[in-house]
C-alpha cells in the first residue's frame, strides 16, 4: 500500500439500479428469491459497498495489490426501485497494516437506504492465487 492510504480517506459512487439487481434474480434458482417483490437486493447492495470502497482503495494501491472483503455490518431500510440512483459514501476510518475499516452511507432518490461498516484486507494477488491453486490441488471435496 502507499503512504497515501490513510484514515480520513472519502469516496463516494452513485449507482443506477437496474431491473436484473433485484431481489428475484438474487438466486434465480430459488423459488423464494423469485417471488419477492422487484426491488435492489440486500445482495446486491453489500456489492455496491464493496464497490465504493475498492474504488475509494485503487488509488493508495500498489501494482499487483488488490483487496478482499473480510466482515460487513449494514442495515436495509429501505425499498428502492429499478431507475433509482444509490448514492454510497464511504470513509476509511482506519488501516491497521493491511486490514482496512470503512464506515459507509447508502441512499436512493427518496430515502436513506442503509448505514454501517466494512472491513477490507489488501492481499498480493499472485499469492492469494497461488493459494487457491494450491487449495484446489488439495482435492478439498464438498459432503
Amino acid at each position: 500500500m502507499k503512504a497515501s492510504m490513510r484514515a480520513g480517506l472519502e469516496h463516494e459512487l452513485v449507482y443506477r439500479v437496474a431491473p436484473d439487481k433485484t431481489v428475484p434474480n438474487v438466486y434465480a434458482e430459488a423459488e423464494l428469491f423469485r417471488t419477492m417483490p422487484p426491488v435492489f437486493a440486500t445482495a446486491y447492495l453489500v456489492g455496491l459497498i464493496e464497490w465504493a470502497c475498492m474504488q475509494a482503495m485503487a488509488p493508495h494501491l500498489e501494482e499487483g495489490e488488490q483487496s478482499v472483503g473480510t466482515a460487513i455490518n449494514t442495515s436495509h431500510t429501505a425499498a428502492t426501485p429499478p431507475g433509482f440512483d444509490v448514492r454510497v459514501a464511504v470513509v476509511l476510518e482506519r488501516v491497521e497494516g493491511r486490514r482496512l475499516s470503512f464506515s459507509f452511507k447508502a441512499s436512493d432518490n427518496a430515502d436513506a437506504i442503509a448505514e454501517g461498516t466494512h472491513e477490507r484486507f489488501v492481499i498480493d494477488r499472485a499469492r492469494f492465487l497461488q493459494r487457491v491453486a494450491e487449495k484446489v490441488s488439495a482435492g478439498i471435496r464438498q459432503t
